[in-house]
């Protein structure tokens, strides 16, 4: 059991020193100046001890920043989402906290943290979750009995989710016709198929089934830190089958006549390693290799957006041809399940709450079917008369 022992400090005043033996049986101690705060350790180590939650008070003394290069280090993130990680420590969160211990970094000191960082919500709210992360696992292996970032106090950045408005169909045909005529199948393909940028540059004739009318999604064009092109999977590894509506099926075709597919060697992503992949790619640049978004969105897109008269807004990205591509869907009646499979979203709930406002109005539907049914009730009561 725990004792409690009275040694006078160097002024003099009196020091209630805490004597007790942690799980593995080694003599610990603790000072305090009050002797109430002495009696409240003493009875709470040897609760914990009980309940199996002890919790060294030596643990903690670790430094955030070595703990958290820990925590990266023993990730299983593949290198993009590593490199995003990585970087969002390092410039935002151990200039600020990354010389503290662990043991000191209290909830207030994430609201401060928080509250230091000028930039947006949504991406305010990574970091934190990002933080959060390492603390959870810093529960896990008992350095510290709670993870501040989950205390009530800490005010959580909050998203407002913009609606999505759709673009009408003369803004997609406008952007098609403002391209030049190499990269207009990008037009075709994102609000035709609903692919992402990446997964645009990352398709090759051998992922169309012209028979069958699919296509498979299975690769993207990523971008690593130094601007280096890399194969990689769709988001969240999600590779899935698209259907190829003929109207696209026959500007692909009318594309290859055009501009053949060039085979682009780059280095494939694993979770491993890198390998290297050789891939014959729809689109490429004139000078046969692989599209990099940065200069297609900055130069080419921009340019037609001029063009085209749409305004140069994040909005109005390349992402607005998956946008458009889920309202024809919806507006047609298909499910939000069937949309969010060829969206390759993971949740079909994510795309519900993006996509709901565009869902047709149903309450005529509703009327009329309630109508029909109590019709048919009617008629069979008549006829059993």
């Amino acid at each position: 059991m725990a004792s409690i022992t009275t040694k006078r400090g160097s002024d003099g005043s009196p020091r209630y020193v805490v004597n007790y033996r942690d799980p593995e049986e080694r003599q610990r101690r603790k000072s305090f100046r009050r002797k109430s705060d002495a009696e409240a350790f003493r009875s709470t180590v040897e609760t914990d001890k009980i309940r199996g939650t002890y919790i060294d008070v030596d643990a903690g003394r670790v430094m955030f920043r070595d703990y958290a290069a820990e925590w990266l280090a023993n990730r299983t993130f593949d290198r993009t989402t590593y490199e995003a990680t990585e970087l969002r420590l390092r410039v935002h969160v151990l200039p600020v906290i990354g010389h503290l211990q662990l043991r000191q970094i209290k909830p207030s000191t994430i609201q401060g943290l928080m509250r230091s960082l000028a930039l947006s919500d949504t991406y305010r709210r990574v970091i934190l979750a990002n933080v959060s992360a390492i603390f959870s696992a810093a529960v896990d292996d008992e350095l510290i009995a709670k993870n501040p970032c989950r205390a009530g106090s800490v005010t959580r950045p909050s998203v407002v989710r913009r609606r999505v408005v759709p673009w009408p169909v003369e803004q997609v045909s406008a952007m098609h016709d403002a391209l030049p005529p190499r990269y207009r199948l990008l037009v075709t393909l994102g609000s035709g198929l609903g692919l992402r940028q990446g997964e645009i540059f990352g398709l090759s004739p051998n992922d169309f089934n012209f028979l069958a009318g699919t296509v498979d999604i299975q690769r993207q064009v990523r971008i690593l830190a130094g601007n280096k092109l890399v194969f990689a999977p769709p988001k969240g590894r999600k590779t899935r089958t698209v259907p190829l509506p003929s109207s696209v099926a026959a500007e692909v075709n009318a594309h290859l006549a055009e501009f053949p597919p060039v085979r682009v060697s780059l280095p494939r992503l694993t979770p491993e390693n890198l390998e290297r992949a050789t891939v014959p790619l729809l689109l490429t640049t004139r000078e046969g290799t692989a599209l990099n978004r940065n200069y297609f969105n900055s130069s080419l897109w921009r340019s037609a957006q001029k063009q085209a008269h749409v305004e140069p807004t994040r909005d109005n990205g390349c992402h607005a041809l998956r946008h458009w591509y889920a309202s024809v869907l919806l507006d047609a009646g298909e499910s939000i399940r069937a949309v969010s499979e060829y969206l390759g979203h993971s949740d079909p709930g994510f795309t519900l709450r993006t996509y709901t406002h565009l869902m047709p109005d149903s309450s005529e539907r509703t009327r009329g079917a309630v109508d029909a049914a109590f019709a048919a009730a009617r008629n069979s009561t008549s006829s059993a008369r």
